[in-house]
């Protein structure tokens, strides 16, 4: 009987190990800062989105200058509040050249009715499940949100998320 106990116990110490190390595996893959595949870029600067007010939103027209791509939904609450504090980034920073766009992935009504309660002085598109596939070939394999993607003017990655941004986080993207 001890042998049958010790042994389970070491299977599941095991079991745990090959968790843990898969876990840590997710997490550095996530956090991992390195180039986006040319496909990757490719699909994000051909994309095109309505906006809430009906007009065109161009992802080329967006190359050139740092760039912060923040993926929210108004049925998330984490991207409901980081959405005042990626606002106040862009307006502390437009003038130096950075830029931000919010793709809503979310019906369209409610996103415009959202926008209407609490608008936001950076562009916003009605992304849709387009807006889902670009998050998935920029990094965000889980398919979680809040996810976002900071470049710089040469459109390399300074910052990639999944979840919740912090103060510190964003003040680290311009500097």
């Amino acid at each position: 009987m001890t042998f049958n106990v010790n042994k389970r116990a070491a299977m599941y110490a095991g079991v745990a190990a090959l968790a843990a190390l898969a876990g840590i595996g997710v997490a550095w893959k996530r956090g991992d800062v390195d180039a986006f595949s040319a496909e990757a870029m490719q699909a994000l600067w051909a994309t095109e989105f309505d906006t809430p007010n009906g007009e065109l939103l161009r992802m080329s027209d967006f190359q050139g200058r740092p760039l912060v791509i923040n993926f929210w939904a108004t049925w998330c609450t984490p991207c409901i509040e980081e959405m005042p504090l990626i606002d106040a980034f862009y307006r502390q920073n437009k003038s130096s050249d950075w830029q931000v766009v919010g793709l809503a992935i979310d019906q369209p009504s409610r996103v415009r009715q959202f926008l209407h309660q609490f608008p936001v002085a950076y562009p916003v598109a009605l992304a849709g499940m387009t807006g889902t596939e670009l998050g998935r070939q920029l990094g965000n394999d889980v398919g979680g949100l809040p996810f976002t993607v900071v470049l710089d003017g040469h459109a390399r990655l300074i910052h990639r998320k999944v979840g919740k941004l912090n103060e510190v986080e964003i003040r680290n993207w311009a500097a």
